[in-house]
């Protein structure tokens, strides 16, 4: 008899735990689904659009949105009753914001785009109009692109100045080229306002730019922008190195490369992609 009890107790014992564990992680999954559904809405979300946009039951996700809305997380306003991000959400995404470090984040993504383009990789960021860079990772060539932390790059004369000026409005670089002008490098650098124009065209259709020995002979570079949570210009990731090995045929390679690193680490920082840069580049 004691025994069939304890076999009993046993059987019964792992199965509430489980399930009680299990659910709530469900429900943490569930919850933090609906945040990330209406962080990426524009506007407020009905109760049922959004439980369809989460494949949850409407009523299911009403009780998520109840807990929510309880912890400041999410907010119901309006005649419709539409659902938005609350103010607890704003302040633990502030934080994140606030503590982020571009250095220390972009560094493993730099690492990485070195290793796989086998050239070095640099990051820089705009000051006030002229790019510095920030950080670089060197390759293992014995001929190398070397550029000195802190040191400063023409924006309409390098990769990643070009890179920063199409990512912003036509009428902030139209500010800028009025302050700095164009002065000439190389017999490549461009110098005038309509080559920068068809340039910055060319940049935001392809998503990357090209220095094409423009800042110093017989050097190239392929680079593109890192955007921060409003859609603006954080920084630039670049690939440089001699023409010698960024020939013709590498160069839609190695740009495609050089954005996809560009995106993931505005992802990384939380960032957002400019949708009007790519209407531009369209």
């Amino acid at each position: 008899m004691e025994n069939a009890v304890s076999k009993k107790k046993r059987g019964r014992t792992p199965g509430p735990v489980a399930d009680s564990g299990t659910g709530q992680v469900q429900s943490l999954a569930r919850g933090l689904g609906i945040l990330e559904r209406l962080a990426g809405a524009e506007s407020g979300v009905a109760l049922t659009d959004l439980a369809q946009r989460v494949g949850l039951s409407p009523s299911t996700t009403h009780r998520l949105l109840g807990t929510l809305e309880k912890m400041g997380f999410v907010h119901q306003a309006g005649d419709l009753g539409l659902w938005s991000i609350g103010v607890k959400a704003f302040i633990v995404g502030s934080a994140f914001v606030e503590n982020r470090d571009l250095i220390a984040i972009a560094h493993p993504f730099l690492r990485h785009l070195m290793e796989k383009s086998g050239e070095t990789t640099n990051l820089a960021i705009l000051d006030t109009s002229e790019a510095v860079f920030l950080d670089q990772v060197q390759c293992h060539e014995m001929m190398r692109m070397l550029a000195r932390l802190g040191s400063r790059a023409p924006l309409h004369a390098s990769g990643v100045g070009k890179a920063l000026l199409a990512a912003m409005a036509d009428a902030e670089v139209a500010e800028i080229l009025h302050k700095r002008g164009l002065s000439r490098l190389t017999v490549n650098t461009i110098d005038t306002p309509e080559k920068l124009r068809m340039a910055l065209r060319d940049i935001r259709r392809l998503g990357y730019a090209y220095d094409d020995e423009e800042h110093a002979l017989g050097l190239r570079c392929l680079a593109a922008p890192v955007y921060n949570e409003h859609s603006e210009p954080l920084a630039a990731v670049s690939i440089a190195g001699p023409k010698s090995r960024i020939s013709d045929d590498r160069v839609a390679e190695l740009g495609a490369i050089v954005a996809r690193t560009a995106r993931d680490i505005t992802d990384a920082m939380g960032g957002r992609e400019s949708t009007q840069i790519r209407a531009w580049g369209a």
